[in-house]
């Protein structure tokens, strides 16, 4: 969809929805039922949230039997463990029902409350409370009194066990919390069992901590051990070095009152993990091999009973904040983690297994040994792709340039390997002799939790696959940041994370990571950037560096969030990063051309702007310019999206500077930056002359931005789509952008098997996004989320339903009029899912829409006439537009039938 400046408007007819024009049935329902309980309570978009800082940010769903419905107001309680009242917000008369803030006294921290709303309809009649939800406040820095420990080692692969021995209070256990924050990595172990694992992938100075509820694992009276594995490993990409350290506490609610407090002082124990010493997978991530002494493993270490005289007393690090841990704050993602089991295990004549999961996933192997041999030592390999012969390839150009080796060396009897760190693989060789049996290997596969899931089917075979190899990709692409992929570098750069977070909030309405991700790239640029730049990649073990493009992307980036979220917060949070950047575009626009000039940042073949990559992706375009086009295109829509910020937040006079400065870049580039039959060139060189060259990039950047004027776009259209596909998987979906008015063209480049895309990569067998179209030529990536993103596209104008208002509060949905004979599918928004089926047969059109309460639908229905519609349900026509009869409507369920 081109960025437009509607979002204003949209918003008004939105809230004029609320009162019903008359003759709607938002009029007709003064005689209608009550509103239901609202359902789906959350706080900060999570159900049952353990470390809730600040003032929590309330959600919810409300719900009506009636059509057209909206809320009208809405009332909140919160209240302590014992029932008490803590605040009651009263009736507040609002449509809000997303990230209301709390706004009575202060929290306890490290506190267990409960909350509940109620909701009006717009007739005015009242819902019955909502089923209470809870939530836990975190802590403070000063709130811990506990003590950073660790194990006193040189090793740069650092696993160390530390366990602590203590006795449950006697009275009943009511409430009981572990707070865990550790460098790099930990598994969480209480009683004999895992209850929680993670990384801890942040600076030192402003980290992480976890919560976990482990109230139902700890009996009155009985002996308990709670202890942990934690991995330091240095840095690598989406890694700072930091320090090695374990910081735990346990806080026991008793029925009769008192409160016990388990901490990490100087009373535990540690000793190094089982992992023997290994080489480095790459130079990027710097994960390493996982070579683990079954022999060495100390059984029963986390149980009560473990004789750990043998071990020794930790380092004491002090009490936090303490060395370098100076902030840890609560964090609000989480992995999911499920047990997977391969499609086919096949054992060569060589007596090797080989198991085949089906599809690249990110994960960890497991392998039991039902009969284990001591000393016996097992060779294993991962891998993307299998050689002629049936054995994985351990060639560098299919696994990433990466050693995707594991080792085990046995004990008696039987175990299981199960390393710490994932890597993404489809298939996973075992050497012969080791035991093991088909039946014996799993892998435990994981990413970033999502509760709800968007689906589509259209009659196109290929479109389903992209979208189905789409939204996988973002998903597995999505761990505790955004990856450029789970294999090589394993970081969270700034474009990829712009890429792989649009898809998931299109596939799965994903907020939390995305959220995460803005924050983090807000810091960075406090921690390395004064003059408005940000991070290429962060949190990051090679410190300060940029690229300027990516730097670009991020107000489009949070705007976009703000469009799907409605999350005003954190875009007043990131309001002054946005501004900054605008300042740093502006810097570079020279007087001479009105042009971004030689935008500062980057260096090598990123310098002055990746544009795309990798470098065979670029087709051709012309990196010896000055003034590209790309960029300043980009720098367009900084101006743009900073400016809907600064309206959206009542920065009257920063959105008009900033819509101003736009314009006149806008037109700029059209009067410089064209060739007289306006097609874009890619830019201009350092003398002034115009670059030869017009690439697709620069064409459908300037559509999808909307920066070309529409006397052209048809020209410019034509000229992108007779080029076929000449972006790479980063910016194809800018290319689906731009085509949004050629739906034909877009099944085409979604389907295309012999050309670059989507199609060509399932027709070669990929079940990952590739990091390029050539990958398997050029070494690349068969693992990258980034291509993930046009899944947005398909459900814009394949399905045809489309965000127009923050929050979702107004949706438009437009079917096709050409390139599919029918779609359905359904699209996870902050106010519900949106369901759309519709079908074209003959001359003959069927539409039928699901809209959620509170939202309100500008519905395209093709067809010759409005006289041709025939409608059912609750919808007012507005007229006809462009080949549709165009209805409003409400919540609730609608039909259309046409001829078109």
């Amino acid at each position: 969809m081109t960025r437009s400046a509607g979002f204003l408007a949209v918003a008004a007819l939105t809230a004029a929805a609320v009162a019903g024009p008359p003759g709607t049935a938002q009029a007709a329902l003064r005689a209608g039922h009550a509103p239901q309980s609202p359902a789906r309570l959350t706080v900060g978009d999570q159900a049952r949230p353990l470390s809730v800082e600040g003032a929590p940010l309330f959600g919810w769903t409300p719900r009506d039997r009636d059509p057209g419905e909206v809320q009208s107001a809405y009332e909140i309680v919160v209240r302590e463990a014992s029932g008490k009242a803590v605040w009651d917000s009263g009736r507040v008369r609002s449509g809000s029902q997303e990230y209301v803030k709390y706004a009575g006294p202060s929290l306890s921290p490290e506190t267990s409350y409960t909350w509940t709303v109620r909701t009006w309809d717009g007739s005015g009649k009242r819902s019955l409370w909502a089923r209470p939800a809870a939530f836990d406040t975190g802590l403070a820095d000063k709130d811990w009194q506990a003590t950073w420990i660790r194990r006193t080692t040189a090793e740069a692969d650092d696993y160390t066990l530390a366990r602590k021995d203590f006795t449950v209070g006697d009275s009943k256990v009511v409430r009981a919390r572990v707070h865990i924050a550790a460098g790099q990595q930990y598994a969480l172990h209480l009683n004999g069992e895992t209850v929680d694992h993670g990384p801890a992938f942040e600076y030192a100075d402003d980290g992480f901590y976890k919560t976990v509820d482990v109230t139902s694992r700890l009996k009155a009276g009985q002996p308990a051990t709670i202890g942990a594995l934690y991995h330091w490993y240095g840095s690598g990409q989406g890694r700072p070095k930091g320090e090695p350290g374990l910081l735990v506490r346990l806080v026991i609610d008793h029925a009769d009152g008192t409160r016990q407090v388990v901490v990490t002082d100087g009373s535990w124990k540690v000793t190094r993990g089982p992992w023997k010493k290994a080489p480095k997978r790459n130079g990027d991530a710097g994960d390493y091999v996982e070579d683990i002494d079954g022999t060495a493993a100390q059984l029963g270490w986390d149980k009560p009973g473990f004789d750990a005289s043998s071990w020794q007393d930790p380092q004491v690090v002090g009490v936090h904040p303490a060395s370098g841990f100076k902030h840890l704050h609560g964090q609000e993602t989480a992995l999911t983690y499920r047990t997977v089991r391969p499609v086919k295990v096949t054992r060569l004549d060589s007596g090797a297994l080989v198991a085949d999961f089906g599809k690249v996933i990110p994960a960890v192997p497991v392998v039991r040994f039902r009969d284990g041999v001591a000393g016996r030592h097992v060779d294993m390999h991962a891998s993307y792709v299998l050689n002629d012969d049936g054995t994985v390839s351990r060639s560098k150009d299919d696994n990433q340039d990466t050693d995707l080796s594991y080792g085990y060396t046995q004990r008696d009897g039987d175990q299981t390997f199960r390393p710490l760190t994932y890597v993404g693989f489809r298939y996973l060789e075992i050497a012969p002799g080791s035991g093991a049996e088909a039946d014996d290997i799993s892998a435990v596969l994981q990413h970033n939790e999502v509760t709800r899931e968007g689906a589509l089917r259209t009659s196109n075979a290929g479109v389903n696959a992209a979208y189905d190899l789409m939204a996988r990709s973002a998903l597995y692409g999505s761990q505790s940041q955004f990856l450029d992929t789970p294999t090589r570098e394993k970081g969270q750069f700034l474009g990829d994370s712009v890429d792989t977070s649009l898809a998931m909030m299109g596939a799965y309405g994903e907020r939390r990571l995305t959220r995460q991700a803005i924050r983090e790239f807000i810091a960075s640029q406090a921690r390395y950037w004064p003059d408005g730049r940000l991070n290429a990649v962060y949190p990051n073990g090679d410190g300060k560096r940029d690229i300027p493009d990516y730097t670009e992307m991020f107000p489009g980036w949070v705007w976009d969030y703000y469009e799907q979220s409605g999350d005003a917060s954190t875009l007043a949070e990131a309001y002054p990063v946005m501004s900054a950047v605008a300042g740093y575009v502006r810097r570079y626009i020279v007087s001479g051309t009105g042009l971004v000039t030689d935008l500062e940042g980057g260096s090598g073949q990123y310098k002055y702007g990746i544009i795309d990559w990798p470098a065979t992706m670029r087709y051709g375009h012309d990196m010896d310019t000055a003034a590209r086009t790309v960029i300043n295109v980009l720098g367009v829509d900084v101006l743009n999206a900073t400016a809907r910020a600064a309206e959206t937040l009542g920065k009257t006079g920063d959105a008009a500077a900033l819509r101003a400065d736009a314009g006149t870049l806008t037109g700029n580039i059209n009067a410089r930056l064209r060739r007289p039959d306006g097609v874009y060139t890619d830019g201009l060189k350092s003398d002034g002359g115009q670059s030869a060259h017009a690439s697709q990039i620069a064409n459908a950047y300037a559509l999808a931005y909307g920066v070309a004027p529409a006397g052209t776009r048809a020209t410019v259209e034509s000229y992108i789509a007779g080029l076929g596909m000449q972006m790479g998987p980063m910016t194809a979906h800018r290319l689906l952008e731009a085509l949004s008015s050629r739906p034909e063209d877009v099944v085409t480049r979604l389907t295309d098997t012999k050309g670059p895309g989507w199609g060509n990569i399932l027709a070669r067998g990929g079940t990952f996004t590739w990091e390029s179209w050539d990958a398997p030529e050029t070494g690349q990536s068969f693992s990258h989320p980034w291509g993930a993103t046009s899944l947005v596209d398909v459900q814009r104008t394949l399905l045809g339903v489309t965000v127009t208002a923050p929050a979702s509060a107004a949706v438009r949905i437009r079917p096709p009029l050409t390139g599919l004979d029918r779609a359905s599918g359904r699209v996870p928004l902050q106010r519900g899912d949106i369901g759309v089926s519709w079908n074209r047969a003959g001359h003959g059109f069927s539409l039928s829409v699901d809209v959620p309460v509170n939202v309100h639908a500008e519905i395209h229905v093709p067809a010759r006439s409005a006289g041709d519609v025939r409608v059912s349900g609750s919808a007012r026509l507005t007229g006809m537009r462009d080949g549709y009869a165009v209805f409003e409507a409400g919540s609730g369920h609608l039909t259309f039938r046409s001829d078109h």
